[in-house]
């Protein structure tokens, strides 16, 4: 009889079932252990809800910020003196109903694959059970609702358990008043006044969100700026329509403590100053869940931060158990996990695989303007890990984007001064996360700008800026070497 491989995946996000979906698709015996629904907190509680509400959002900033310019008339009935009140609102109540619908809906729809991949999936807690048998093989114990437990035998086990807001502790959530980003979604009503405590991208894309729907924003920033891990020039952008729409921006002003007065929401800074609202959304960050899954206990090695140690191919330290995703801290991307849970079962199970590539990850913050990137960043050339020549375009100048009413925004490229290879980008525009892509395919497969400058581009259309920034590239590097 022909030995069937046995995998264990505990966690099911996109690190867990994608692994899942590979490691069955090549024959293994697939069994994944889940506590909360496959798709985990990219598709119930973050992911898919946030970029949902982003999407009501977005139509909403669209509509504020051009039907003047482009000549649409609204007629309703609010009198003359009042014309320059909002004249579209927001059901939040209708939209939060829409967002979970479409989680769980999403939830089935990555179950029903991974079932009919002929992979087993097991409502639980997993942990690993001791060090590694004579055989090689593990002890998974699955703990499930009812505390009935169950053993697995594996021979190979990936750990995908993903983390959890960070949470401080003079401002801890009661999901009324003061929420982190997965109880925002039990709101019925539009938050009238609007803390959101940290500015990085779950902070950013909460505040434009939130701001576009109606409610009057407040972004506490303990950094110079907002987005403080991204392209400068972008958050310099985004900062500057944030403000420009209303938001109350405050750089350097690290919070303290958050607590409830009555149904208001004091926040108390650093530096003694209190602001209040109705509402405070935190959003500091993420905490990895690698508690309790006898991770060290079967030799796997976890930073300090509790974040798994892996390397390219998502190995840990302990023979046998490989990780991915959000647990790992590589990069908090569905992509990345993805990724990272489809090249651990390649690896474990002797396909060909290559490495992980994080030069070559494209990312994307879902503000208005989005903002995308892929490859080396301006940090990078400013630090000299590499040699690039860097040219920016605003989108301004662009005819499409002035038809479409568009003033905010830029196509940025970096590439080798020698041969003229494209090494990273920046886009900032409304749907960046679509224009990056052919910056990302260059980046992949080491294109140069005369050949991103050589394909023809639809005209009028955003893409052409691409195009013209290869161009310019392309023309410098002629005129240097002339």
């Amino acid at each position: 009889m022909e030995y069937v491989t046995r995998i264990v995946i505990i966690g099911g996000g996109p690190g867990g079932y994608e692994a899942a979906l590979v490691a069955a698709q090549l024959g293994a015996e697939v069994t994944v252990v889940d506590c909360d629904g496959l798709g985990g907190a990219s598709v119930l509680t973050d992911c898919v809800p946030s970029k949902t509400l982003i999407a009501t959002a977005e139509v909403m900033t669209t509509f504020d910020s051009s039907y003047e310019e482009l000549g649409i008339i609204v007629a309703d009935d609010t009198p003359p003196m009042e014309q320059s009140a909002r004249v579209v609102g927001v059901d939040l109540g209708k939209v939060n109903r829409r967002v979970k619908r479409l989680a769980l809906a999403q939830s089935h729809d990555i179950t029903a694959s991974v079932t009919r991949a002929g992979a087993r999936v097991m409502r639980g807690r997993g942990r690993l059970d001791g060090m590694q048998a004579l055989d090689g093989s593990r002890k998974v114990i699955v703990t499930a609702a009812d505390g009935t437990e169950e053993t697995l035998t594996a021979d190979a086990v990936l750990i995908a358990t993903g983390g959890h807001p960070r949470e401080l502790p003079d401002a801890q959530p009661d999901g009324e008043r003061i929420l982190n980003w997965t109880q925002v979604y039990d709101l019925t009503e539009l938050p009238e006044e609007l803390i959101v405590v940290g500015s990085g991208v779950t902070g950013a894309e909460f505040a434009g969100a939130y701001q576009a729907l109606g409610s009057k924003v407040t972004l506490v920033s303990s950094r110079d700026r907002v987005l403080p891990g991204e392209d400068p020039d972008a958050a310099a952008v985004l900062e500057d329509v944030f403000r420009r729409r209303g938001m109350n921006v405050m750089a350097r002003s690290r919070a303290q403590s958050a607590k409830r007065v009555g149904d208001r929401v004091e926040v108390t800074l650093a530096d003694g100053r209190v602001i209040t609202g109705t509402h405070c959304l935190m959003a500091v960050g993420a905490i990895p869940n690698s508690a309790g899954l006898g991770l060290e206990e079967a030799g796997v090695k976890l930073r300090e931060s509790g974040h798994i140690w892996t390397d390219k191919v998502s190995r840990t330290t302990a023979p046998g158990v490989y990780a991915a995703g959000d647990v790992t801290g590589v990069f908090a991307l569905a992509s990345v996990a993805a990724m990272q849970g489809r090249i651990a079962m390649y690896h474990f199970l002797g396909d060909a695989v290559a490495p992980l590539n994080l030069k070559t990850v494209s990312s994307n913050v879902f503000t208005d303007p989005e903002i995308a990137t892929v490859g080396y960043t301006q940090a990078d050339v400013d630090a000299g890990k590499i040699d690039a020549r860097v040219v920016k375009l605003p989108l301004l100048r662009n005819p499409r984007a002035k038809m479409q009413g568009i003033r905010d925004g830029f196509v940025k490229i970096f590439c080798r001064p020698g041969t003229g290879i494209v090494v990273g980008g920046v886009v900032v525009a409304p749907r960046a996360s679509e224009l990056i892509h052919p910056i990302s395919i260059a980046v992949d497969n080491n294109l140069t700008v005369e050949q991103i400058a050589n394909a023809f581009t639809v005209y009028p259309s955003l893409s052409g800026s691409i195009a013209e920034v290869a161009r310019q590239l392309h023309t410098r590097k002629a005129s240097a070497e002339g």
